[in-house]
């Protein structure tokens, strides 16, 4: 049975690998950090999108990753 770091090893091997996962990551950390700080600010979903004049399900699938953010959504 092949190991999931051995398996992640021999996926970075492929340069086109490589690059997809680090455009994946940083979408990754752009959501984690829109996530801690809707927290930080003691927020929840539907209380953000109420202050962003959007729904809570909107929200729900930008923290979820189903969604890119637009460039207008990230600056509000």
């Amino acid at each position: 049975m092949t190991r999931l770091k051995d398996l992640k090893n021999r996926l970075f091997e492929d340069p086109d690998f490589r690059k997809e996962y680090a455009r994946v990551d940083e979408e990754f950390t752009l959501i984690e950090a829109l996530i801690r700080a809707r927290m930080a600010a003691r927020l929840t979903q539907a209380e953000l999108a109420r202050r962003l004049g959007t729904t809570q399900s909107a929200i729900a699938r930008l923290e979820g990753g189903r969604v890119s953010p637009s460039f207008a959504t990230l600056r509000r």
